[in-house]
Formats: C-alpha cells, sequence, structure tokens
C-alpha cells in the first residue's frame, strides 16, 4: 500500500478547520447589544444591572484598561429554531490563542443571577434545550476590559499595570454577539476527530494502531458531505466507532484528571480584580458540573474561596453545595499558594493552620495534602510544617521548569530539614493548565520517570488566571480517554484518591533530602524590596503583638485582641501569595501592598503599645523598662520579658585615627578597621586573635551589575550578570561619630550613576558584632546591587536559616546542581565555619545571596565571599520597580558558632522597645533553661479558651534537652498540632512536670504545647 498517511492528516485538518468545526452552529441571528462603563472601580451588581445603558455594536471599541463596562444582549428565538438546542456566543474582542490574561465577563440573568462566566475558550451560554421559539433572551455580561500584560512580544516596559499610568485607550472591539443552533452530533464529532487525530500524531508510524486510526478517520472524512455537514455528520461518528471503542492496553499509564483552574491570587491584575476572576471561574465550574456527572474539580486558597462568600454569596451558595456533593474539592489546605522559601517559621505554619481552619469550619472538610503546583521552589523546612499541620502529601509542578537539572523523579519521597517525609508528585504532564491534547497525554505517559513500579500520575485540567477552568470540551475528550488503545487512560478523580491510589502501588518510593530548589526565578528573592521588609516586619510584629497580647491577658485581663490578630494574620499571609511576596506582580500590586503593611504596621504597633503599658503600669511611674520579645535573654533582660533599664557598664567603645587614612574602632570584643574609602580591611575576634577579613579584600564592598535576564524580568537574574561588575569603592565623605555613650560608628557616602547610598558602621559596647545600616536613593535601570563580604574561612558548606532551622548548601560548584544555586535564600542569618570558628551575617530583611569561594594566590588559604542581594530595577511587569529610598540593616558578627548566629538573626529582627512605668520587672510567661530550644510564638489559642499555645523548635541542628518552665499555676499540658487539637505526631519526649514541661528534641524537631493555666 501507498504511504498517503500525510495526505489524509493534512485533509482532517483542513475539513476539521474550514467545514466540521463551523458547522457545530449551523444557524444564527444577531443580538442586540447596549453597554453601560462604570465611571471608576467595579460597583455592585444591582448598580451595574439597573444603569442606563447606550447601544453598541459588533466591531465597536470598549473598555478602557482595568475598567468595567455592563453589556446587556436582547433577542428572540426564530420560530424556526423550536425544539433546537439554542445558545447565545458572546465574544467581547477575545484572543483565542490566549486562553486567559484579557477581558472576561460574567453572565447575569435579569435578576442578578449569575449564569457562568465568559473567556477566550468558553463564550457560549445556553438559552434553552430544547428551546420554544418565539422566546426572549436577556443576558447582562459585567465585562472587565483588563489589559493583556504579557503580550505576544513578551517582557516589554508597560504603562498598563496600574490604573493611574494606564490611559484611558479602549482595549478591545466588540466580535460575534449572536442566538445560534448548537448542534450536538456535529460537536462530538469535532471531539472524536480531534482526540483520534491528536492520537495518530502521537503513536509509532510503524505501529498497526496509528493506521487503524488513520483509516477510520478516512472512512469518516469520505461520509461527510461538505455541503451538509449537519445532515452526515452521524453517519461519520459511525465510522470511528470502532477504533474509540478499542480499549487500552493493561500496561497503559493511568491519569488522574482533576478539573483545575490556577489563579493566581494576584499578579498581571490587582487582587481586586481576582475576586472577580475566582467568581467567574467558580460560576463556569459550578455549571459544568450540573452538566457532567463524571467531572470533578478542585480549587486551592482559603482566601479565595473567601472572597466568593463575602462578594458573590449566590456563587459561594453553588460552591457549597457542590463540595458537600464531594465534586467541588478544596485542596491544598493553605489560606494563598504561597511562596515558600520567604515566610517565617510562623507565617508559614499559619498558612495551614487558617487554610485548614477554614475549609473545616466551612465544608468539614480536612485536606490531607499540599497544592502548589506554582510556587518558585521548596524549603527544607516545609515537609515538618506539612506534617504538623495534619497533612502527609504535596503536589507542584513548577521544579520541571528548572533550566540546567532535569528533576529524576515524578514521585517520591520529599526529606526535611528535620527528617521528616511527605509523599510528593510532580505531574509528568508538565503543566498546571492541561486541556486533554493528546500531545499533553502522551507526554505524560512518557516522561513518567518512575516507569516499571508505578503507573499513576495526575493532570490538573483546566485553563487558569482568568481562563475560565474546564471547557465542555476537555470533559468529552477525557471521556474518550478514559480507556482508549494507544493512550493512557484518564478517569476524573479528587486529588485525595489519587495520592492514596499512587501511595499504595508504591510503597518504598525513592527519597530526595532537603531542599526542592527550583533552578530558575532566583530573582524573586530581591525584587520589589519594600514588599520583602513589609512582610518581615509585619512577621515580627506579629510575633511581638501575640506575645505580649497573651502576657498582659494573663497578667492583667486585659482583652486578647483575637479578631485583629486573625483579621491581620490573613492580610500578611495573603501578601504572602507567590507573585505578591517574590516581587512579581504589576506596579499596582506592590503600590497596595506598599499601603496594606503601613496601615497593619499601625495597627500592631498600637496592639503592642496597649500590652506593654497595661505590663508596665503606670507611665507617671518614671521607671523605664526594655521589653524583649526576642527568645534569647538580651543583656539582663530576659526572653519574653522586661527589665527596668540600667545603666550600662563594661568597657566603652574607643576609634581611633588610621595613619593611611580611614578609622580603627574598638570595645574589647573587636577591632574593626575600615578605610579610607569607607570600606572594612579587618575585624579582628580579640578573643582569639583571629582576623575576619579575607587579606587582601575590602569588607562591606557594594558591586554593581548588569541586569538584564533572557526573560521573565522580574523573576530572572541569569548566571551571565556576574561577568561585568563594578565595585563601588569611591567615597563622597568618610566621618566618624562618638555621639551614643555605647558605641563608636562610621557614616560613609557615596554616590553612583543616579542613586546614592549612605551607610552607617557602627560597633557597639560589649557586642560581639559589627552593624551596618545602609540607605540607598535607588535610580538605576536594570542593574543589581550586592553588598559583598570576602571572608577569610575555609568551608565547603555554609548554612542558610530556614523554617524552624536551617540548611547547609555547598560553597563550590563541583556538580551542574551546586552551580545552578548561584542565588539562594536565607531568612535572618548565613553562617560560615571551620572547627572551632565560624563568622556570621544576619540581616533584618534581605533574602537573596550568593556565596562563593576562591583559592589565594598570595598564601593559598581560601577566601569565601557572602554577598547581600539589596536592589534590583527590572522594567516588567513594573517599569519602575525598587525605585526610591531603601533601608537595611545587616551584621557581621566574627567568632560566632550556629548558635550566635541563631541569637543574633532574632536580635537584629526584634529590636528592644523601651516603655515607661511603675513596676520593676515584666517576668516571662515561660522560660526554657536551653538555648538549643528556641520560642517560634506565644499566643492565646485561637479557640477562646484562655489556653496558652507556645511553639518551640530545636534551632541549632542537634539533640536539645531543656525544661520550659511557666510562671503561672499550670493545669495541664497537652502536645498539639498547628491547629491547636492534641497531637501524638510529636517524635521528641514531652514531660509535664510541675509548673512546666521538659522537652528532649531531636534536631530541628518542631513542638507546639498547649497550656492550660491553673483556675484562680
Amino acid at each position: 500500500m501507498h504511504d498517503d498517511r500525510s495526505l489524509v492528516e493534512s485533509r482532517l485538518k483542513r475539513v476539521l478547520d474550514e467545514r466540521i468545526r463551523p458547522a457545530v452552529y449551523p444557524a444564527a441571528v444577531p443580538l442586540e447589544v447596549s453597554v453601560w462603563t462604570a465611571p471608576g472601580e467595579p460597583v455592585p451588581v444591582a448598580e451595574g444591572l439597573a444603569a442606563p445603558r447606550t447601544p453598541i455594536a459588533v466591531g465597536d471599541a470598549w473598555g478602557a484598561p482595568w475598567g468595567t463596562s455592563w453589556i446587556t444582549v436582547t433577542g428572540t428565538v426564530p420560530e424556526a429554531w423550536a425544539g433546537r438546542t439554542v445558545e447565545a456566543l458572546i465574544d467581547l474582542g477575545f484572543d483565542a490563542n490566549m486562553p486567559g490574561f484579557q477581558c472576561e465577563g460574567l453572565v447575569y440573568r435579569p435578576d442578578g443571577t449569575p449564569v457562568k462566566g465568559l473567556n477566550p475558550q468558553n463564550q457560549w451560554v445556553r438559552i434553552a434545550a430544547p428551546a420554544a421559539g418565539g422566546e426572549q433572551v436577556e443576558l447582562h455580561v459585567e465585562a472587565a476590559s483588563n489589559p493583556v500584560i504579557l503580550d505576544y512580544h513578551p517582557f516589554l516596559p508597560t504603562e498598563l499595570g496600574d490604573k493611574e499610568t494606564a490611559g484611558a485607550e479602549p482595549q478591545y472591539k466588540l466580535a460575534r454577539m449572536d442566538l445560534a443552533v448548537f448542534d450536538e452530533t456535529v460537536w462530538q464529532l469535532v471531539l472524536d476527530l480531534e482526540v483520534l487525530g491528536e492520537l495518530m500524531a502521537e503513536l509509532p508510524v510503524d505501529g498497526a494502531r496509528r493506521w487503524d486510526v488513520l483509516r477510520a478517520v478516512e472512512r469518516a472524512l469520505d461520509a461527510i458531505d461538505l455541503q451538509d455537514v449537519n445532515g452526515t455528520a452521524a453517519a461519520a461518528r459511525v465510522q470511528l466507532a470502532e477504533v474509540l471503542a478499542a480499549p487500552a492496553a493493561p500496561s497503559a499509564h493511568r491519569i488522574s484528571a482533576v478539573g483545575h483552574a490556577h489563579i493566581d491570587s494576584a499578579w498581571l491584575w490587582p487582587l481586586r480584580e481576582t475576586v472577580r476572576k475566582v467568581a467567574r471561574t467558580t460560576a463556569n465550574m459550578t455549571a459544568l458540573l450540573e452538566d457532567e456527572p463524571d467531572f470533578v474539580y478542585t480549587m486551592s486558597q482559603a482566601q479565595q474561596f473567601a472572597w466568593i462568600k463575602e462578594h458573590r454569596p449566590e456563587v459561594y451558595a453553588r460552591v457549597k453545595k457542590a463540595v458537600a456533593e464531594g465534586r467541588f474539592v478544596p485542596a491544598g489546605g493553605m489560606w494563598v499558594e504561597s511562596d515558600t522559601n520567604m515566610p517565617s517559621s510562623e507565617a508559614m505554619a499559619r498558612q495551614f493552620v487558617h487554610g485548614k481552619r477554614f475549609f473545616l469550619e466551612e465544608f468539614g472538610i480536612e485536606n490531607e495534602e499540599a497544592w502548589l503546583p506554582d510556587t518558585f521552589g521548596f524549603t527544607g523546612g516545609l515537609p515538618q510544617v506539612i506534617r504538623n499541620a495534619g497533612s502527609k502529601w504535596l503536589l507542584t509542578q513548577k521544579i520541571s521548569w528548572s533550566q540546567v537539572n532535569k528533576f529524576p523523579h515524578h514521585t517520591f519521597l520529599w526529606e526535611g530539614i528535620d527528617g521528616t517525609r511527605i509523599f510528593t508528585h510532580f505531574p509528568p504532564v508538565d503543566t498546571y493548565n492541561c486541556s486533554m491534547k493528546g500531545s499533553e497525554i502522551a507526554h505524560a505517559a512518557r516522561n513518567f520517570k518512575d516507569k516499571g513500579v508505578a503507573r499513576h500520575s495526575i493532570a490538573p485540567t483546566g485553563w487558569g488566571d482568568g481562563g475560565g477552568g474546564t471547557t465542555r470540551e476537555m470533559v468529552a475528550k477525557a471521556a474518550r480517554l478514559r480507556d482508549l488503545e494507544g493512550s493512557a487512560t484518564v478517569r476524573w478523580e479528587r486529588p485525595a484518591e489519587f495520592f492514596a491510589k499512587a501511595e499504595a502501588e508504591y510503597p518504598q518510593p525513592p527519597v530526595w533530602v532537603g531542599e526542592l530548589y527550583l533552578e530558575l526565578h532566583r530573582a524573586t528573592l530581591t525584587s520589589q524590596a519594600r514588599t520583602k521588609q513589609g512582610n518581615r516586619r509585619s512577621e515580627s510584629l506579629l510575633r511581638e503583638a501575640e506575645l505580649w497580647c497573651a502576657t498582659a491577658a494573663l497578667r492583667t485581663g486585659l482583652r486578647y485582641p483575637y479578631q485583629e490578630l486573625d483579621r491581620i494574620w490573613k492580610t500578611v499571609l495573603l501578601h504572602q501569595f507567590h507573585d505578591i511576596l517574590p516581587g512579581s506582580s504589576i506596579a499596582w500590586v506592590h503600590r497596595e501592598a506598599e499601603a496594606t503593611y503601613a496601615g497593619l504596621a499601625a495597627e500592631l504597633d498600637a496592639l503592642i503599645g496597649a500590652a506593654q503599658q497595661a505590663l508596665a503600669g503606670d507611665a507617671a511611674g518614671g521607671r523605664e523598662l526594655a521589653f524583649n520579645a526576642a527568645p534569647h535573654r538580651r543583656t539582663a533582660v530576659p526572653a519574653g520579658g522586661a527589665l527596668a533599664v540600667a545603666a550600662p557598664d563594661g568597657p566603652r567603645c574607643t576609634v581611633g585615627a588610621r595613619p593611611e587614612g580611614g578609622f580603627v574602632l574598638a570595645n574589647g570584643l573587636l577591632s574593626v578597621t575600615v578605610d579610607g574609602d569607607g570600606l572594612v580591611v579587618s575585624v579582628v575576634d580579640l578573643a582569639t586573635g583571629r582576623e575576619t577579613v579575607a587579606p587582601g579584600t575590602r569588607a562591606n564592598l557594594l558591586q554593581l551589575h548588569p541586569d538584564f535576564p533572557n526573560m521573565w524580568d522580574a523573576w530572572d537574574v541569569d548566571q551571565f550578570y556576574r561577568n561585568t561588575v563594578t565595585d563601588l569603592t569611591a567615597a563622597d565623605s568618610v566621618t566618624v561619630s562618638l555621639d551614643a555613650p555605647d558605641a563608636a560608628a562610621v557614616r560613609v557616602a557615596r554616590s553612583f550613576g543616579s542613586s546614592t547610598v549612605v551607610q552607617t558602621l557602627t560597633l557597639h559596647a560589649g557586642e560581639r558584632r559589627l552593624d551596618i545600616d545602609t540607605e540607598v536613593d535607588w535610580h538605576e535601570t536594570e542593574k543589581f546591587l550586592k553588598a559583598a563580604f570576602p571572608l577569610d574561612v575555609h568551608t565547603e558548606r555554609y548554612a542558610a536559616e530556614t523554617q524552624f532551622g536551617h540548611l547547609y548548601r555547598p560553597t563550590h560548584t563541583n556538580t551542574s546542581w551546586e552551580a545552578a544555586k548561584f542565588e539562594a535564600c536565607n531568612h535572618r542569618f548565613v553562617h560560615l565555619d571551620e572547627p572551632g570558628w565560624g563568622v556570621a551575617l544576619v540581616t533584618a530583611s534581605t533574602y537573596g545571596h550568593d556565596v562563593t569561594r576562591t583559592v589565594r594566590a598570595s598564601d593559598g588559604g581560601t577566601t569565601t565571599t557572602v554577598r547581600f542581594s539589596l536592589l534590583r530595577a527590572p522594567r516588567f511587569p513594573d517599569p519602575r520597580t525598587d525605585q526610591g529610598l531603601h533601608r537595611f540593616r545587616h551584621a557581621l558578627v566574627p567568632g560566632a558558632g550556629i548558635a550566635d548566629a541563631v541569637r543574633e538573626g532574632y536580635r537584629i529582627s526584634l529590636p528592644e522597645r523601651r516603655v515607661t512605668g511603675s513596676v520593676d520587672a515584666v517576668r516571662p510567661l515561660v522560660e526554657l533553661d536551653e538555648d538549643a530550644i528556641v520560642v517560634s510564638a506565644v499566643k492565646l489559642a485561637d479557640d477562646g479558651s484562655g489556653d496558652l499555645v507556645v511553639r518551640v523548635y530545636e534551632a541549632h541542628g542537634g539533640r536539645a534537652r531543656g525544661r520550659l518552665g511557666t510562671s503561672f499555676p499550670l493545669a495541664g499540658a497537652v502536645p498539639c498540632d498547628l491547629l491547636e487539637r492534641p497531637w501524638d505526631g510529636t517524635r521528641g519526649e514531652v514531660v509535664p512536670d510541675g509548673d512546666g514541661v521538659t522537652l528532649a528534641l531531636r534536631p530541628f524537631e518542631l513542638v507546639t504545647l498547649r497550656l492550660t493555666p491553673a483556675a484562680g
């Protein structure tokens, strides 16, 4: 037989495109269209429905950027259509090649009942099946003219990312506005041919199945009368029935499909628009669930459920009904799909506390999976958090985006820094927007790395980010793929059903230890510094507010602000979403975030101030108290307590001129030499005589790099940025200050490009650290600013703090995996050491850093350089990222062990507060006699019982035994999970011991205790 395969395949494409698909709607009449444009922000539904309309026609422009237009369509079903299926086709000017990221609409009936969303791949609204001739049609569309930010030529700077700069030029033109007959037989034929055509393309050319399908397709095309597609579609389907009925091989890969729409809680649109995106999508999905009995849909992010509950209660009622039926599945158990690298220990825990509690209270559902398909890498502290929240599984997709190394597993156990293991799955379909294309299904089966020992994978299916979720076409394709020869099998299943099957079939999967580092999007650790600083400050203030409000409640009876703290936590958690905290959203999002953080700071400061004043007593008492919220004693002030301020004693700081220019600062513990350029050339630990700064180098050196990645401007920094560097050594002025009685400081001013920087290097009496305060007025473009500290330390690894502990990363690049980690995350410290001596660098608000090592030609010693990433200046999606004034605080701590790094990291983030009162001291509610056991949170239990919740962890990476004593009579102490429920998951020892608890913890083990005060 001659090879006519290409001929038939080409014929199939043209006949589908030009004859069969157009015949899905064989008859149409135009609708009448009118519009009202809201003058500002979106209005309530009742107002939009009642507003006066003016006529508008197909082809007319509409929609200023970020505007809302209320479009009304009216018409009459022709008598000739009686008994047929009739749909409205409403095309707002969609680009079908861009499933989301553009205009969208939510359709309402005249009484305000929501019907479904309108999206580029979902433009139909069912009117009737069967229709009655003469039936009147009236629909209202709340149409959002969201501008296209990420266009066909991506990453071009645009002012469309903020309504204040976007202008008023209409963004779209109305396209098709018709009533039309829907021919389901032709529609089904389209799906038959699409599934078989896509399957053919994935089958081996020399295999019989491909040719069986090809001949069946050819027979179907022969059966179609191209001048009467509607009349011959059924006959064509008959020709395809046999090949569609052929069952899959017993060894076929098995895909659990789950309806899905990944909706970024903010990104290329503001938070307020996400509220509407979620409403449109959930209206779509609840409607689809009613039509398709096998379909299952899942949605993560409790915040998004809460938005629908607040803003679209009528849609939420439909969601709750579908949840109760088990078909609309809340997933993930987190408040939002957050970043996991940068949130603090407590914030990561509270993501699960607030997310899981919402799902429990609203739906009676407890999630056992974490659902983070799009997050930019995963910290090694996360497995323990997941387990302590009562969950045991994790799904993500993003690691498949890594640029250099392909991850070796799709299903595996992920082991965190404490030894906790979580059953984890990466869908081999390599997308969280699967559309049931044959190429996607075949890729999942081929790509699956665990063949021979496992057979199941999951495919999140549907358009996200305004694409409207799963379509009826995807559901129809999945039905054909349920058991089809040559294909993986597809079934709609809930995430928990998939994980249970996958875990059962793979009892001993491989283990991956440590962080899941994404080899991409590394610059999200630095972009939008104000957003990151707002997050860090909010986390610190929440710790203080809970601690002091709990102390004041138990000591003085002051009302504990349950509702206020709950609301503030949820706002902070929302802003940890993986495109807000990472700095990858439009200008509007970050402008609002900065204002939100300022408001939260004022509110939290007020709560802290009121609680501390209640504890300090009458301000007229004139006694100044120092309050210490850090988990370690600070001079004489106990952790979690306060003490009347005493006059400082001990050695004072001295400053002397350096003969060759600059100054020498000393305090009996350190000797710090600053040269004439204001750079640190020597830091000697006087107890050991050990020099910290590598020979021939200068520390606290600001370095400027060009920063123009190949793509993803706000997200990425590519390794070639290091090829060019400018050392900022020239100083405008270098001056010394001894104004403070217990400190000496050098002030250095520099200017470069269009920017200026002022740094203050301060040595305090009695402290073995050099504080560095940096103020930058930043006006550069596509530049990367770093602060370098070349250290005289020989080490192959260094420690970086993460949630509830720290992890180690190599300083070398032996392998491609190590070389790819050229920018990484820390929380409050990085620590480097040799046996017996080390150095800590601590930070109040920066996350990105790099560590490199070189061997000196002069003496053969090793220089290990730590560089903190301070600022960037990408132009997409916010063309003015990071412009303006910024302040940073860092400290260099020579002679530091890991315990010093932990302590100084907390110290820089939780400075003392001074309050005037009448008491001598405020005793802490709880005290620990072991520094390795660190208190992460002290708060009242969320249930209002009056119990005290204390969360602790082992912070040094070793085993620790200690006693947590209480300063109140203790009636009971119970280990609990993060949701404050009794829990037996703790593997360490927790033994009640009079007015306290004895603890024995494994390395980095996390324990939450619920302490019940004795009555009276």
